[in-house]
């Protein structure tokens, strides 16, 4: 088994020799990445497929994990060490219990959808990226707007002045997305949502689309330059007249899940959610 951790923890390095030991003990090896196992006391990969890859740290650990699992098709099982940690299963209190259904193999793995992006200049692809939360095309100088036209499956939705555009799967609808104003979408429904940042226009809401639509910002070709995102991690430099095409990914993200608490549940939990109001009202 691959973990994956967030180094910057001065904690870390004894949460993963727990872990290992725990593992260990049940006939699971724990591998590390090669550029951090030193750090955290394991062993490196070998590059050998794993059966499972822990992320102990943030939603930005996972997205990290995701990025190691995904060629193999290896599920991704996130421990919250940081704040909200939504992506996470459960938190760091209930390490025990995650590393005893490692063990067991008593879990179960719920399929994410993803997003591949392809960068198109002057009719020609120059780059590709994927993203399991989002992609966003923003503008590359703070002073500056971004004059973009949205199209869906190749006709025109919306043109406008904006910070960027961000398309997201319901996965990441939790995310950026959410915190630019975007609805959040159950994780088993199959669409893309995207969201304007920032726009200065009537029109300018968040949209819906379906899991087959090819979602194209086509920036201003008189304009000024942007950054294209994916995940906030790979990043690639756009200029003006580029084409960003997003579209539901071919390859999707596997996480585990244990236990069966609805995703309803978890929104509660994550965000502080009010769920009494006049019902639990006693007269």
């Amino acid at each position: 088994m691959l973990l994956v951790a967030h180094t910057g923890r001065p904690d870390i390095g004894q949460i993963a020799a727990d872990t290992r030991k725990r593992l260990a003990a049940g006939g699971v090896e724990l591998v590390g990445l090669p550029d951090e196992a030193q750090e955290i006391g394991l062993p490196p990969t070998d590059g050998a497929p794993v059966e499972l890859v822990l992320a102990l740290g943030g939603d930005g650990t996972l997205l990290r994990a995701a990025e190691q699992a995904r060629p193999t098709a290896a599920p991704v099982l996130g421990v919250n060490l940081g704040r909200v940690g939504f992506l996470a299963e459960a938190d760091a209190d209930h390490m025990d219990s995650v590393l005893d259904a490692i063990v067991d193999r008593d879990y179960r793995i719920e399929q994410r959808m993803t997003v591949d992006v392809e960068v198109e200049v002057a009719g020609t692809v120059l780059y590709r990226c994927w993203a399991l939360n989002e992609m966003t095309v923003e503008k590359a100088i703070r002073e500056r707007v971004l004059d973009v036209v949205v199209e869906v499956d190749g006709r025109g939705l919306s043109a406008y002045g904006a910070d960027g555009v961000l398309v997201s799967t319901p996965t990441g609808s939790t995310a950026y997305a959410f915190s630019a104003g975007g609805p959040i979408i159950w994780p088993d429904v199959q669409a893309l949502l995207v969201v304007p940042l920032n726009a200065h226009a009537l029109f300018a809401r968040s949209a819906v689309v379906g899991p087959d639509s090819v979602v194209t910002v086509h920036l201003d070709p008189d304009g000024h330059d942007g950054v294209l995102a994916c995940d906030g991690r790979r990043t690639y430099g756009l200029p003006p007249g580029s084409r960003v095409h997003a579209r539901r990914g071919a390859e999707a993200v596997d996480l585990v899940r244990i236990g069966d608490g609805p995703f309803t549940d978890r929104l509660v939990r994550k965000f502080s959610l009010p769920v009494h109001g006049w019902r639990d009202q006693r007269h």
